[in-house]
């Protein structure tokens, strides 16, 4: 995944903020840090009390805005760029599919902070903070991503996790949260259906990128290649239930299911980039279907 390294990526929005915002506590050791990495990929949840530390006051809307971000040339540079801009080409693309978008903000986080959901961190990998309509991710997480599940992190698997957390702000202000409220765990509950339907919004989106363009007509992004899209197919698998209980335990139990197998969530996301938003209803879905 390349951006044009003309095209105008300023005034995203983008914030970064530091700490300040409740810290990890010291000595959990790599094994509590992983699961609870695990728990929170790519979920509306946010597991961070697991480890310990403090939690501090949310600061909502706080941070330094990324005003140093203004071209494609600067997102293909910098990964906090490249979030920058791609939240403005998703937030374009989502402006186009839901009346009335608003978009949520997107906290880049730097060490650790406070959120209404809990500390943001590269322990806690990203997610969406409904309270707040806004998403956390640290940058860093991806080096995570790559050395403890073997994936590539390369530019469109991070493009596809932030696509992923705005996925949850389309189900949060379309009211497909309220309308599916958390019933449990398992292959048929509200949850796995919710994260997979923002793999297929992810899809969805990765589809229809290189339409979203500047104010002079630029497409932001290049045609993803068929490795960049491996790369975020291997990012969805490596979260997949039955791979983390696989790595955590050696034994898989869909009944504890809160994410989806790799095999669904590769599939949703496959789903969305071919079909596009409208085959995304994954709560119409009945029995082993999904």
């Amino acid at each position: 995944m390349t951006f044009n390294s003309n095209a105008n990526v300023g005034g995203s929005g983008a914030k970064r903020r530091g700490p300040g915002g409740g810290a990890i506590a010291g000595g959990v050791g790599g094994l509590g840090a992983i699961a609870v990495i695990l728990l929170n990929i790519f979920t509306g949840g946010n597991f961070t009390s697991l480890l310990g530390g403090g939690g501090g006051a949310p600061q909502a809307g706080s941070g330094t805005e990324l005003t140093t971000c203004q071209t494609g040339a600067d997102a293909n540079a910098s990964i906090d760029c490249r979030l920058a801009a791609g939240s403005k080409a998703i937030n374009q693309f989502w402006t186009g599919e839901v009346q009335g978008y608003r978009p949520p903000q997107l906290i880049i986080v730097d060490g650790s902070t406070s959120s209404a959901c809990g500390t943001a961190s590269n322990a806690t990998g990203p997610f969406y903070c409904p309270p707040e309509e806004s998403v956390y991710i640290d940058p860093t997480f991806f080096s995570v991503l790559a050395q403890q599940f073997g994936d590539d992190a390369g530019s469109l698997a991070q493009l596809y996790v932030l696509a992923h957390e705005y996925g949850h702000h389309i189900q949060q202000i379309a009211g497909i949260m309220d309308a599916h409220p958390n019933n449990g765990t398992g292959p048929q509950s509200n949850g796995v259906r919710m994260e997979l339907q923002a793999d297929c919004f992810a899809g969805a989106w990765v589809a229809g990128m290189t339409r979203q363009t500047d104010e002079n007509g630029v497409p932001y992004l290049q045609a993803p290649t068929e490795a960049q899209i491996r790369d975020a197919l291997d990012a969805a698998a490596a979260v997949g239930d039955d791979h983390i209980q696989e790595q955590s335990s050696g034994r898989i139990n869909p009944e504890s299911w809160t994410h989806g197998s790799s095999e669904q969530r590769q599939r949703w996301f496959a789903t969305g980039y071919q079909s596009g938003v409208g085959s995304c209803d994954t709560f119409a879905v009945a029995g082993n279907a999904l």
